[in-house]
């Protein structure tokens, strides 16, 4: 892999005290293109502009997927990813759905730790802290046929992040809006898919969410997703969440969530939610907690459904499920406890 250091490091720009999210990228990236149908050898440059013109076939086209992943400064002082192998095989599962060419493991395991070193000081040192990883993949030919395009770049760009929540948060059971349609591409970490989210997001900031509570495309009865989390439901000490689909991106957050959960021995149910029962019981005091899971996110507990122009309260307990699994994974994430399920990759 070729290596090229910037001269004029952004470091002391950044307030590691007061970190936002996704605000400051971080002074290099790794960047690989698929050309003549193969995958290049890749390369660490410094962070700058893309070399294409406004031809850019992801412009017009939306060929675009990406990930979202962390890595963590250990007790130790040393750096650990959490899990980067499951990000790179559901980043190739959302290009296989948009017609991107397979991206190697190698390239994309090679290139994440060799960035991570080469850019080790940008990795807070902060409680609740992390340097958020974002490798994407898009379409870089320049041509305005519809068709898929012919080039493809590969690329990783990194950002310390404090806490995408520090409190919990009221989500609006969607509605009128559609996040994903059955056949289509939810499941998939495409660009699109966030971007379609936009306007109704906005509309329930307006209206004094934080996020959106997604429901199903058919007749808006079954919950699916919240916003950027998956989404999770604690009622009479059983903990449940919709059961994946081709709508629901398959959070590797959640996956984690509920190994740690069936292994304290909590009943898990994986099923389609109703959104009529999780109203009842809320409105009843069955409904004991509720949280959002993902890698931005973490967990964060949801105090207010939002429905019919009412807010519903919901417990949000500092001593509950979603606090306990935050608490696990955090002590996994930054080496304060056991790593049984190998979960972290060090640097």
């Amino acid at each position: 892999m070729k290596v090229r250091t910037t001269t004029d490091s952004r470091l002391s720009t950044i307030d590691f005290n007061n970190l936002g999210f996704g605000a400051g990228l971080s002074d290099h990236i790794f960047i690989c293109e698929y050309k003549n149908g193969a995958w290049g050898e890749g390369s660490i440059e410094p962070y700058g502009a893309l070399k294409q013109g406004l031809g850019l076939h992801a412009l017009h086209y939306g060929q675009a997927v990406f990930e979202g992943q962390k890595a963590y400064r250990q007790a130790d002082g040393s750096i650990a990813i959490f899990r980067p192998e499951r990000n790179w095989e559901r980043l190739n599962k959302s290009g296989a759905r948009m017609l991107i060419p397979e991206l190697p493991k190698e390239i994309f395991m090679e290139g994440l730790l060799e960035l991570i070193r080469i850019d080790s000081e940008w990795v807070p040192r902060g409680e609740n802290t992390a340097l958020y990883l974002r490798p994407f993949l898009f379409s870089s030919s320049e041509f305005v046929a519809a068709r898929p395009s012919e080039e493809y770049t590969f690329a990783i760009v990194t950002s310390p992040v404090g806490e995408l929540y520090t409190k919990p948060v009221k989500v609006k059971i969607e509605q009128h809006f559609t996040r994903a349609a059955q056949g289509g591409v939810g499941f998939a970490k495409a660009a699109g898919n966030y971007g379609g989210a936009f306007l109704a997001t906005r509309k329930a900031v307006e209206e004094g969410f934080n996020q959106v509570l997604w429901t199903d495309h058919a007749d808006h009865a079954y919950l699916e997703e919240a916003g950027t989390m998956n989404v999770a439901f604690v009622i009479h000490g059983r903990l449940i969440t919709p059961a994946l689909s081709d709508r629901i991106l398959e959070g590797i957050t959640r996956e984690s969530i509920l190994i740690l959960a069936k292994e304290w021995g909590i009943p898990v149910e994986e099923r389609r939610i109703s959104v009529d029962e999780i109203v009842a019981a809320a409105k009843d005091g069955s409904l004991e907690e509720a949280f959002g899971m993902g890698t931005a996110a973490v967990v964060s507990p949801i105090d207010g459904l939002g429905y019919h122009e009412a807010i519903i309260p919901v417990p949000a307990p500092e001593n509950g499920v979603a606090m306990r699994v935050k608490s696990a994974l955090a002590d996994i994430r930054y080496g304060r406890a056991a790593d049984r399920h190998q979960w972290m990759t060090q640097i």
